[in-house]
C-alpha cells in the first residue's frame, strides 16, 4: 500500500467506537464518533499555508491532501458528560519513498497544535504514524479489515518515551449512502 491508496480507501464517513485507557488518571473511556475524511485540492489555500509553514516540507510536493472532521461523545467528560467534542484538520502527506514519508497536520492528535508526523507502511498494509509533540509521543496504527471496516490503535508516551500515558483501540465502520 502507498499513501495515495491509503487516503483513497479512507475517504468517506465513518462511525467509530473507541475505548481508551488513561494510565495517568487510571480512567477508562468510551468514545463514539462520526468521522468524515475527504480529499482536498493541492491548490487549496489551507494546504498551501500548511506546507509553507512547515520548514521540513518547504519546497516539497504534498500529494493526496485531505480534511478530517469529527464529532465525538465521551462517557468521561470531566465537566459535562453530554458535551460533544468536534473539530477538523487538514493533513498533507509528503512521501519520501513509496512506503514512508511525512504527514503535515494542521492539528495534532495528542496535543492541539500543528504537528509533523512520520508515516510508514508495514508489508501487510498497516499504516504507522509517529508524532513527537512537546509533551508527548503518539504512535497510531491503522489497518483495514475490509473495504468498509478499519481498526485504529494508539499509544501515547511521555516525551522521553519511557512511560505510557494512554492507550486506545477503535473499530471504524464506513457509512454507506443508499
Amino acid at each position: 500500500m502507498d499513501i495515495e491508496q491509503f487516503v483513497a480507501r479512507s475517504e468517506g464517513k465513518w462511525r467509530s467506537m473507541r475505548s481508551g485507557h488513561s494510565l495517568a488518571f487510571q480512567q477508562f473511556e468510551e468514545v463514539l464518533s462520526e468521522i468524515e475524511i475527504k480529499k482536498v485540492s493541492p491548490d487549496d489555500q489551507e494546504v498551501i499555508n500548511l506546507v509553507q509553514s512547515t520548514p521540513e516540507a518547504k519546497g516539497e510536493q504534498g500529494i493526496s491532501p485531505f480534511r478530517m472532521e469529527w464529532n465525538a461523545e465521551s462517557d468521561w467528560e470531566p465537566e459535562d458528560p453530554s458535551e460533544v467534542s468536534a473539530g477538523s484538520c487538514i493533513l498533507v502527506p509528503v512521501p519520501t519513498s513509496s512506503s514512508q514519508g511525512l504527514l503535515l497536520r494542521s492539528l495534532g492528535y495528542a496535543e492541539a497544535e500543528q504537528a509533523l508526523s512520520q508515516y510508514s507502511f508495514l508489508s501487510d498494509g498497516t499504516f504507522i504514524l509517529r508524532t513527537q509533540y512537546e509533551q508527548s509521543i503518539a504512535e497510531e496504527r491503522i489497518w483495514f479489515v475490509s473495504d468498509h471496516v478499519r481498526c485504529r490503535s494508539s499509544v501515547l508516551r511521555t516525551s522521553a518515551g519511557s512511560g505510557v500515558l494512554q492507550t486506545s483501540f477503535a473499530s471504524e465502520v464506513r457509512r454507506i449512502e443508499a
